[in-house]
């Protein structure tokens, strides 16, 4: 049977600070693109990471495709959680939960997202084991910038 062109995703990530620390490194938006090279054009139209909020920019993941997308801020509750709907070349929710552990933090992280374009769509009935690799790359990739950030803003 064909793979559905949707992303379904859950996991947790262990840090060693608590909660607003972490959410302090998360609304410097304007290093994104420093810290994330597979993120492009990168935009926020809004006051910060607060209701409302529409963060803009391109994906380009370590396999041949890009997509435009715009993630907009529907539920935010500093430092604990931030709900979002996915707009653009895909379409879907993601959530983010901050969880006080011990003197650290867990955060926790899932998206449902659904290719909208043409060529993705074909790619993931037929190369879906490419797309979630490449899915997984940049995950790894988002979360090891976010630690290297994370350790350099405390030495």
């Amino acid at each position: 049977m064909a793979s559905a062109p949707v992303i379904d995703y859950r996991r947790e990530f262990a840090f060693p600070d608590p909660p607003d620390v972490v959410w302090a490194a998360v609304e410097e938006v304007d290093h994104f693109e420093e810290w994330w090279l597979w993120l492009k054009e990168f935009h926020l139209d809004g006051p910060g990471l607060v209701d409302g909020a529409v963060l803009s920019g391109v994906v380009a993941p370590p396999v041949p495709y890009r997509m435009r997308i715009e993630v907009e801020l529907v539920g935010c509750e500093r430092p604990h959680r931030i709900d979002a709907l996915i707009r653009g070349d895909l379409q879907g929710e993601a959530t983010l939960r901050l969880h006080p552990d011990g003197s650290g933090s867990r955060a926790e992280v899932s998206w449902t997202v659904e290719m909208m374009q043409r060529p993705m769509r074909v790619a993931s009935r037929v190369a879906h084991p490419m797309l979630a690799w490449g899915h997984d790359r940049v995950v790894e990739m988002t979360v090891a910038g976010f630690r290297r950030r994370m350790r350099t803003g405390r030495e």
